[in-house]
């Protein structure tokens, strides 16, 4: 918690959560932790079908809704139905995030287009929207998802880490735009999660955690107001000690440990196919 602001404190139980992208992986996780301990969750996602499965599954602390992140419109309604489901907006997590791989180059337009429509008007959408009412009472929280990519540099997946240095830097600054008015703004750094985003990655198992473990952290992050967190905790630290070194270091360290393929590879993997499908239909959609 801030040394200079104390957050009202926010009691889970009976308060109303609205997740993004919740349909699946994190925040699946994240609308089955928060309504385990007595919330009320409200679950926007693209696939309404999927999502309203999984509003039946978790039960009826929960609703689903459909949602365009990219769409302020759209978010608007999300929230409306969120607040018409359970009241207020004690809690918003943005969490839907899209991550295509290819080269810089090699990325069309639109895909980067989507990748900054999502991962970053996402957040803006959903804080421009809820951050009205909860100035008015004088507390909330809010969590954005962002990646360990928004703090390293990413090949073969450059757009997507602009978006994600982009939304860490989002957050901080609208969290000390909030703080006196009660209102707090974490980010969650995962590295790779074991979902279908990262589906094909190849990385070490100590640095990859499950959803669940993403999911129990940001819950925490409404006890603690932390700013900033890191998935798994140590990884922040060696990655705060990387960022240190000379840039000459750090591009060796990353063509030793082929970063420069592991996009490449990923493509080639066919456990990513379905994923890759699905967002392709998502930007020819759009």
């Amino acid at each position: 918690m801030s040394s200079l602001h104390r957050y009202p404190a926010i009691d889970l139980t009976g308060a109303t959560v609205a997740i993004t992208g919740s349909a699946r992986g994190i925040g699946l996780a994240t609308a089955k932790a928060f309504a385990a301990r007595g919330a009320r969750v409200a679950i926007g996602d693209l696939d309404t079908e999927l999502a309203q499965r999984a509003a039946e599954q978790i039960g009826t602390r929960c609703a689903a809704f459909a949602l365009d992140v990219g769409s302020a419109g759209s978010y608007a309604e999300f929230i409306a139905g969120a607040q018409n489901f359970a009241g207020p907006i004690d809690i918003l997590v943005n969490n839907a995030g899209i991550m295509p791989l290819a080269g810089f180059l090699e990325e069309s337009d639109e895909v980067s287009a989507a990748q900054i429509n999502v991962n970053l008007w996402g957040p803006i959408h959903g804080m421009r929207t809820v951050l009205p009412g909860m100035v008015e009472r004088g507390r909330g929280h809010i969590v954005n998802l962002a990646s360990l990519a928004g703090k390293t540099a990413t090949p073969g997946a450059a757009v997507y880490s602009a978006t994600k240095h982009a939304v860490v830097g989002l957050s901080a600054a609208v969290r000390d735009e909030m703080a006196d008015h009660g209102i707090s703004v974490s980010v969650i750094m995962p590295s790779l999660v074991r979902t279908e985003l990262g589906a094909g990655l190849a990385m070490p198992s100590i640095v990859t955690v499950e959803p669940e473990t993403v999911a129990e952290a940001i819950v925490d992050t409404v006890r603690t107001r932390r700013a900033e967190t890191v998935v798994p905790r140590w990884l922040g630290s060696a990655i705060d000690i990387a960022n240190l070194l000379p840039s000459g270091l750090q591009e060796t360290a990353r063509r030793r440990v082929g970063a420069n393929g592991i996009a490449g590879a990923a493509n080639a993997d066919p456990t990513r196919s379905d994923y890759r499908r699905r967002i392709e239909g998502q930007v020819s959609g759009a």
